[in-house]
């Protein structure tokens, strides 16, 4: 289970200064933003499919240093029926080429969001459906727009070499909990697994661990990331808070660096039931923590992961110094 960070919260750093600062913090794998709701700032998408020069550039960059490429994420709404949506389609199926000629194996995306219907544009994430027209509306999302874009991107991936595509269990997405996930995997195949992400199951009111044991075998790839329930806030307003993430004074509840949510034994416990489903993949820090300055989150995080993980860190921490020097 190797250590690896989400690249965008360095997007401030160029390419190499990004792969120096990983080398240094004992980060051993990459999961690179390729677009849509990424800014892609270590990954020129199309440079990298117009050049083998660049290519090998950019791989050579990466091992050198004693890193490797753990997924590309090309996260965004696909089904959204407007051209946002099918500017997203565009940047997927550029991404699942790109992963080929990388030789990468596991793509990171969402299940998208469709409208509530036929004639509507704007995405639709129903989460308390009580009335008819609103099993019409889910029974339209899942039958007429998810799966049949689910099995044209699984033929698509397969064709590129992808192995796994790994979709996060994000909120105002038809796949949020390992529910929703088996509901599109036993439609399109096990190409389909979780991103799995246990920040999001906490602000739904889930627990990680037991949806850990649930998903088992499908989880084909995990991020660490930590959400702190905001006390005197959630007590009076529940955790559904539509709130910009910039107000987290204010809010129920905040993505935040790894241990700042759940301590360490927290950790502990989790990474190694992740670990007996039998994960062996790599262990992705994504770092959203607004509340302290993006390099110092990555840091306390990555002290965290590493004390959290089943295995041993002498090393690599040896060989990742050897690398830099």
């Amino acid at each position: 289970m190797k250590t690896g960070l989400v690249t965008d919260i360095l997007g401030y750093m160029s390419f190499e200064e990004m792969l120096d600062i990983c080398a240094e913090n004992g980060v051993e794998s990459l999961e690179l933003g390729c677009g849509n709701w990424s800014k892609s700032p270590h990954v020129n998408l199309d440079l990298l499919l117009e050049s083998s020069v660049h290519r090998d550039k950019f791989l050579d960059s990466i091992k050198k240093r004693g890193l490797e490429i753990a997924a590309l994420n090309c996260s965004g709404n696909q089904l959204e029926p407007t051209e946002e949506g099918e500017a997203h389609k565009e940047v997927i199926e550029k991404t699942f080429r790109l992963a080929g000629l990388l030789g990468v194996e596991t793509i990171v995306m969402m299940s998208g969001c469709p409208s509530g219907g036929p004639k509507d544009v704007t995405p639709n994430w129903l989460t308390h459906p009580i009335l008819p027209s609103h099993f019409k509306t889910l029974d339209w999302q899942w039958n007429e727009v998810a799966f049949p874009y689910w099995e044209r991107a699984v033929k698509i991936a397969k064709e590129n070499g992808v192995k796994k595509i790994a979709i996060e269990n994000l909120g105002c997405n038809l796949v949020y909990n390992p529910e929703t996930l088996f509901k599109l995997r036993n439609e399109v195949g096990d190409m389909i697994g979780m991103n799995f992400d246990p920040s999001h199951l906490f602000w739904m009111g889930g627990d990680p661990i037991f949806a850990a044991r649930e998903l088992g075998d499908a989880i084909y790839h995990v991020h660490a990331k930590d959400v702190r329930i905001e006390r005197g806030i959630y007590n009076i307003n529940g955790l559904i808070d539509v709130k910009p993430m910039e107000s987290f004074q204010n809010r129920s509840w905040n993505y935040v660096a790894l241990g700042y949510g759940h301590d360490v034994s927290y950790w502990k416990e989790f990474f190694t039931v992740i670990k007996m489903t039998g994960y062996q993949g790599p262990v992705v820090l994504e770092m959203e923590d607004l509340t302290m300055d993006p390099l110092t989150g990555v840091k306390k995080s990555m002290t965290v992961l590493k004390e959290a993980l089943p295995r041993d860190f002498k090393d690599v921490e040896i060989k990742s110094l050897a690398n830099v020097q």
